[in-house]
């Protein structure tokens, strides 16, 4: 008879069922083994007595001299004889070895302290006197916060790590304290952050019905994952990871020698994407390109890629003459020509689905395939062409922006804050996906993201280290996979070969160039741009 197959999981809420029963399952497992050790835990602890009476019989007889031991084994024989003619004597001497048993046994590791220590009480009564000024008012007949008052009465709960720090913390505070203001809210965070430990980050979530605010200090992400392929469906592109509790979805990744499972940050592209462009912003170092290279390499994986550096530093060499890759440009003619072909390639598919739709046929297949726009840095164009007379490269970008989702088009665009201000209002109205990176102010998180994180920021951040936000969905915490330019010499070997290995391969050099509205195949090499710009439209 036939095997039938294994029924599998075609859902995501198939998915988080099954997830949900087998955490039932290794709850009630573990319930089920910490009943079974409360009731056995006189036979475990008699068990262990008798262990370590036998291990102390033997190194007693081991340490006893040999011409010694003859008339001590006489004398134990002695001692079992008498017991055992004494009446109830076996009975007795069986007691009296289950309770020397019992005795030595006995689980030894020293209780727990019951409440906080000395230098933990300081920490909380210096952090409560901190908190007087800020939730004290001279109105309040009853003030829950007074100089030299009792810290126990406004701490719930807290917690301390393994170093002596605040790991954990409750606060109640009085209802009139203003929790709905981002000032007011901004001010509390600050001082308690520093009063915890700077070198840490930490989440806070107010409890406006209840008037608590519970304060955790969070782990910190992991900044050395490598890139790799990750598992996802056509139209996904992982940003980066962020903290288990923040999303319900997990990746299975290479970690060193290990398989792990880290929650990513998902951005969703595509037709039915409500956020079909990004926008990244940093300060130099923060790792902005490298999030571009990330999302670029992922997105050859189902389409094609037009990639306009403004850097200028060769960060994106390592596409050049790739599949997929139609152009790699660096220079201000070539981004104009290159952006101008990635507009009329988004009215012809407009146009093509517009006359399939019309016509009851469905869209073409070059229509289809998910035609890519990264552009880092276009401030830089922007000041050369106002120098040279030309048109902003921006303004070509309105056209991807505005019917890039209907034409399966999507636009990446990463700046510094420096050059905030000339981005266009096209390219700021319509990314709806933001990542902010690097060690930023809390203001220009807000500015950039439209609403302000529930965690705060080191001093000093990895590469990579920010903050994500989708539409109007929560803002995340951020690590950028780590994916180097490959021809840097201060890329290591094994970084190297790991992105070297996610790139296509290089396609040959063509003899025919495709026409200015035509979409070029995969196999194509980039168009130069001369070509394009003196093409007709």
């Amino acid at each position: 008879m036939a095997r039938r197959p294994l029924p599998r999981i075609l859902s995501k809420d198939s998915a988080q069922i099954a997830r949900t029963q087998i955490a039932r399952s290794r709850e009630l497992a573990r319930t089920a083994a910490d009943s079974a050790t409360d009731v056995l835990q006189p036979l475990i602890t008699v068990t262990r007595g008798l262990r370590l009476l036998a291990s102390a019989g033997r190194r007693r007889w081991a340490d006893t001299p040999k011409d010694k031991r003859g008339p001590l084994l006489f004398f134990v024989a002695s001692m079992v004889l008498i017991v055992a003619l004494m009446p109830y004597g076996p009975l007795f001497a069986v007691i009296a070895v289950m309770a020397a048993a019992a005795w030595h046994g006995r689980d030894r590791t020293p209780s727990a302290p019951e409440g906080p220590d000395e230098s933990q009480t300081q920490r909380l009564q210096a952090l409560y006197e901190a908190l007087v000024p800020c939730f004290s008012s001279s109105e309040d007949p009853a003030p829950l916060y007074t100089h030299g008052g009792e810290w126990e009465k406004a701490y719930v709960a807290h917690e301390f790590d393994d170093a002596g720090r605040i790991g954990h913390l409750v606060i109640r505070y009085p209802a009139y304290f203003p929790d709905g203001e981002p000032a007011a809210r901004a001010r509390i965070e600050q001082l308690l952050t520093a009063k915890a430990g700077r070198s840490r980050e930490y989440h806070f979530a107010w409890d406006e019905e209840g008037n608590q605010l519970t304060v955790t200090a969070l782990p910190p992400l992991p900044a050395d994952i490598p890139a790799q392929r990750f598992v996802t469906a056509p139209g996904e592109t992982v940003l980066g990871f962020t903290d288990p509790s923040e999303v319900q979805r997990t990746l299975p990744l290479s970690y060193g020698e290990e398989r792990v499972d880290v929650p990513p940050v998902v951005w969703r592209t595509g037709i039915r994407s409500t956020e079909p462009h990004l926008l990244a912003m940093g300060h130099p170092g923060s790792g902005t390109s490298t999030l571009l290279r990330s999302v670029a390499i992922q997105a050859l994986q189902y389409g094609d890629v037009l990639i306009v550096d403004g850097g200028g530093t060769g960060e994106y060499a390592c596409l050049t003459g790739r599949s997929g890759v139609l152009a790699v440009e660096c220079a201000l003619p070539g981004a104009l020509a290159s952006l101008e072909w990635a507009a009329r390639e988004t009215e012809r598919r407009l146009v093509a689905i517009n006359l399939a739709r019309q016509a009851g046929d469905p869209p073409p297949p070059d229509t289809r395939r998910p035609l890519w726009i990264v552009l880092d840095r276009p401030g830089v164009f922007a000041h050369l062409a106002l120098a040279d007379g030309r048109k902003d490269p921006q303004a070509l970008l309105q056209v991807p922006l505005r019917h890039g989702r209907a034409a399966n088009v999507t636009v990446v665009v990463a700046e510094q804050f420096d050059s905030a201000e000339v981005l266009s209002d096209a390219v700021r109205q319509h990314t709806r996906a933001r990542v902010v990176l690097g060690s930023a102010a809390p203001e220009e998180v807000e500015a950039v993201l439209g609403a302000s994180p529930h965690t705060t920021s080191m001093a000093h951040v990895p590469p990579g280290r920010g903050y994500a936000r989708l539409g109007s969905g929560p803002v995340h915490r951020l690590q950028v996979p780590r994916t180097p330019d490959p021809y840097d010499d201060a890329t290591s070997d094994a970084d190297r070969q790991a992105v070297l290995e996610l790139l296509p391969p290089r396609t040959t050099a063509v003899e025919e160039e495709p026409t200015a509205l035509s979409k070029p195949t995969a196999g194509k090499a980039p168009v130069p741009a001369e070509a394009l710009a003196a093409e007709p439209s």
